[in-house]
């Protein structure tokens, strides 16, 4: 039974609100359109039907208050000065090349904050990304700068989309099996690194209404003092018939995502069996569900609100999920370890509440956990 302790969560450097990302957005969109070669009456009536999409169909700030982000684009309109979305020169932005030299010097310092000098090395460190990829990584260099090399592993746990904690703890977990003793995980997600103000089909206003930067540092290991997740079993399916409705592909000028509006209706049609085989791999009753909290990977409020109606979840039981949607927005795979972090910084979440987390990707793949919090030795 692998324990989760000690999060640590890096915030990015900027922080905007929503109602000025959206602006910023629309005034990006017609931007585009406008070095796409349309004239300016067509821009003009352009951003006039945007803004009513983006109010429509975008995730509105009473349920995102802000979102972070790494690039300082987002704060102003002088596209000469931008350093990804130079749309006036090119209506997607800079391509992928340029978007991963940003990716890369900004993880460099994230793992340099997480591993200072005369720090320890822990055993293997899980790199977990679905936003960037660079070799060698982040968590590679970090390892060398320090001298590591014969004591600390890496291993890459890439491109799963926002479900990728729990492989990263399958894995971990296995290490600890063959007599590993200190597991880290890493999650560096920049998200807003792959926005295309080029896009205006309804499904990309929404992504780029949801996705924000984060980053988040744990530990996996058998025994600890500190407060902690203890899992009792993990589980994952891919759903059938699904395979379409959402993908996540890499491309000249980025990651581009396409998220399918039956997906919320995907995810809650198969809740009640992937929950019954998950207590099934926890050897846990089904009625636990009953008392657990639930932290629920928030990819939007739909998805949230069909869960919480389909299993009939009091406010509370779901609140952390709602809570850092609100705070932080959607940052993919280290999403739900910020819903832990929550969970086990609550003193009104007693020692020994059940824990039941599920997060999604493509596939369509559930992937998930019941763990108990314990508060300390």
């Amino acid at each position: 039974m692998a324990s989760l302790s000690h999060f640590h969560s890096i915030r990015p450097p900027y922080e905007t609100k929503q109602e000025d990302t959206f602006e910023w957005l629309i005034d990006a969109h017609a931007q585009s359109k406008k070095t796409a070669g349309a004239s300016e009456s067509e821009v003009f009536l352009f951003r006039e039907e945007i803004r009513k999409k983006f109010w429509h169909v975008g995730c509105k700030p009473d349920r995102i208050e802000k979102r972070g982000h790494i690039l300082n684009d987002f704060l102003h309109r002088d596209w000469d000065k931008m350093e990804v979305y130079r749309l006036n020169q090119f209506p997607a932005g800079c391509d992928l090349s340029v978007r991963m030299l940003h990716f890369e010097s900004f993880v460099d310092g994230v793992f340099e904050s997480y591993y200072p000098d005369g720090a320890s090395p822990p055993d293997d460190i899980i790199h977990v990304s679905c936003t960037g990829y660079i070799s060698p990584s982040g968590a590679q260099k970090i390892v060398s700068k320090r001298g590591w090399g014969s004591q600390a592993t890496v291993t890459h746990a890439y491109h799963m989309g926002c479900y990728g904690a729990f492989p990263a703890i399958r894995m971990g977990s296995g290490f600890l099996k063959s007599g590993k003793k200190q597991i880290d995980i890493v999650h560096t997600e920049i998200c807003s690194l792959h926005s295309n103000p080029s896009l205006h089909q309804t499904d990309q206003l929404v992504s780029q209404s949801l996705f924000a930067d984060g980053f988040m540092k744990y530990t996996l290991s058998e025994e600890t003092g500190a407060p902690h997740l203890k899992t009792l079993g993990l589980h994952e399916e891919i759903l059938p018939d699904s395979i379409e409705s959402m993908t996540w592909n890499v491309v000249s000028w980025g990651n581009a995502l396409f998220l399918s509006k039956e997906i919320p209706v995907l995810i809650a049609r198969s809740l009640k069996g992937y929950l019954k085989n998950l207590c099934e791999k926890a050897s846990l009753p089904e009625s636990i569900l009953e008392k657990a909290m639930f932290a629920i990977h928030p990819g939007g409020p739909k998805i949230l609100n069909q869960i919480q109606e389909r299993l009939k979840l009091t406010d509370a039981q779901i609140a952390p999920s709602f809570e850092i949607l609100k705070k932080f927005g959607n940052i993919s795979s280290a999403t739900i370890p910020h819903v832990w972090d929550a969970i086990l910084k609550n003193p009104e979440i007693e020692t020994l509440t059940p824990v039941v987390s599920m997060a999604f990707g493509p596939g369509l793949s559930i992937s998930g956990s019941i763990m108990v919090k314990v508060c300390g030795s």
